[in-house]
């Protein structure tokens, strides 16, 4: 195992992918509150404070674990989800699909950002590498936070949506794979499935999306 290697890859990630996870669930605790459900503000996880986010376990123990025993082939990890009561919410149905869109929306608004921040510094002749790379990795952390975030089954946020849109039979038929949806992302990522059919086509959809948004933004810098 190459530990020069790995300690370069946490130099250039770590702070992006705290960025990433902190925003992520900070959004889904104040667009809770903003529908009626003070649960996470009281708790105080609607914060940037990384430590009221980060799980020691899935966040720092499993990634590193995964690392290590793929030769660094896989990498997974979670933070700690926010608490959300969707029975406070005033519309429990309807703003459950905002609360859920929330996060990844919050990535989506950060890949932007850090693409926006390469674009500047190719603008401004910066040669750095170090910073032009971690720009690149805070695009694709927060890509692939959006991408896996959509997915339709609960507990991620994608379920969380489609259980919010379904008809009530439907979506109370949905909601019940909740306890068991970690255990079933787990078997497609390890599979591959996940990765072949949902996550690269998503990706690179939101890739270009993002390309053509800013490519005025470009153009402007370069």
């Amino acid at each position: 195992m190459d530990f020069a290697h790995l300690i370069q890859l946490v130099a250039l990630y770590a702070l992006p992918v705290i960025f990433a996870i902190t925003v992520h669930e900070a959004a889904h605790g104040y667009a809770a509150r903003y529908f009626g459900d003070n649960t996470a503000w009281m708790l105080g996880r609607v914060t940037l404070n990384p430590t009221k986010h980060i799980d020691p376990v899935g966040t720092i123990l499993m990634p590193l674990i995964l690392y290590f025993a793929t030769s660094g082939a896989f990498v997974f990890g979670y933070a700690k989800p926010v608490p959300v009561r969707f029975d406070k919410l005033r519309n429990p149905k309807r703003d459950m699909v905002w609360v859920a869109l929330a996060g990844p929306g919050a990535n989506l608004a950060q890949a932007i950002l850090w693409w926006i921040g390469l674009y500047l510094l190719q603008g401004l002749a910066v040669q750095e590498e170090f910073f032009l790379k971690m720009c690149k990795a805070g695009v694709l952390v927060n890509v692939v936070m959006f991408a896996l975030n959509l997915f339709p089954i609960p507990p991620l946020d994608g379920g969380r949506v489609l259980v919010g849109l379904l008809p009530y039979r439907q979506a109370a038929a949905l909601a019940r794979v909740e306890p068991w949806g970690f255990f079933v992302v787990m078997g497609l990522i390890v599979t591959g499935v996940l990765s072949t059919f949902w996550m690269k086509p998503v990706m690179a959809i939101t890739y270009t999306v993002l390309k053509l948004l800013l490519s005025p933004v470009a153009m402007l810098l370069s």
